[in-house]
């Protein structure tokens, strides 16, 4: 089970582990998931279901928090704190 970092607007942002490197995010609402990169900038990865209008709200909800998600992320995952 991946821990839920954040639910905002009826989505759950999530991080897996045992993926890729590349700091990511995952973002749940009912049987559609959507991935976004979180370096070196925020992008799509794949749309997993979601229409594109869909895809720029979440895209702003992830570029608010990229942050956040970046730092959950290297704790998560471990051994990414660069601080």
């Amino acid at each position: 089970m991946s821990p839920t970092f954040l639910k905002e607007k009826g989505y759950a942002f999530k991080i897996y582990s045992n993926e890729e490197e590349r700091m990511h995010i995952h973002v749940v609402k009912e049987d559609k998931e959507a991935k976004f990169w979180l370096e070196p900038q925020v992008e799509i990865a794949y749309k997993g279901g979601f229409n594109q209008h869909e895809i720029n709200k979440i895209q702003q909800i992830v570029e608010i928090y990229a942050d956040y998600f970046k730092r959950q992320y290297q704790l998560h995952i471990g051994g990414r704190i660069d601080d």
